[in-house]
């Protein structure tokens, strides 16, 4: 079983290409704004590295929010062509959880701009808070007192920054992803304020 994992949802462009939940070759990087011109070159690399052809690819795992309005679109539109071409399946996690992993008690901030981010608390990928827009100041009086691990964009609460494997994350989080029934009907989840992302 092949599977290609994507996230564009953020500041990362993220690839990992799973064989039987082995990870054959990956790639993480952050291109703010640049998902768009990056992916392609870097995919059609990746799969090249592994030896792959698109017709190899038996399921497809994205991210489908929250996250940049722009960004998560990006890799979702892929995922849809790809998996309406060969009729296969897609697979949705959220950003999330990408972020989390199978940690236990992992609260995760991403920033969601005017002093507001995307949070969640999360339990071996598992929500334990669902997922939420919180202003910084709300986050703050959150998180006083708990005893979580933080990741994600810490620095705008002044918190030391823990680096995110992402393509742990993917491939351990990989029974989690939730199947789509119709590629077509899929969106975007922007969260209930979507425009977040749209003002500075």
């Amino acid at each position: 079983m092949k599977t290609l994992c994507m996230d564009s949802a953020h500041k990362h462009l993220i690839f990992v290409l799973l064989e039987d939940g082995n990870v054959v070759a990956s790639l993480a990087q952050e291109c703010w704004k640049r998902q768009s011109e990056t992916l392609f070159p870097a995919l059609i690399a990746l799969m090249e590295e592994a030896h792959w052809k698109a017709d190899d690819i038996d399921e497809v795992v994205i991210t489908d929010g929250p996250g940049s309005y722009t960004g998560v679109r990006i890799a979702m539109t892929v995922a849809k062509v790809l998996c309406t071409r060969k009729h296969i399946p897609l697979y949705c996690i959220s950003t999330l959880q990408l972020y989390a992993g199978m940690h236990p008690h992992t609260f995760v901030m991403l920033d969601a701009r005017s002093s507001r981010a995307y949070t969640a608390l999360l339990d071996e990928g598992k929500f334990l808070l669902d997922e939420g827009i919180m202003t910084l100041d709300e986050v703050k009086a959150y998180l006083k007192d708990k005893d979580v691990r933080v990741v994600g964009e810490t620095e705008l609460i002044d918190l030391a920054h823990e680096d995110v494997d992402f393509v742990e994350n993917f491939q351990a989080l990989r029974p989690l992803a939730r199947r789509i029934d119709n590629v077509h009907t899929l969106t975007p989840r922007y969260l209930k304020e979507n425009d977040a992302y749209l003002v500075k």
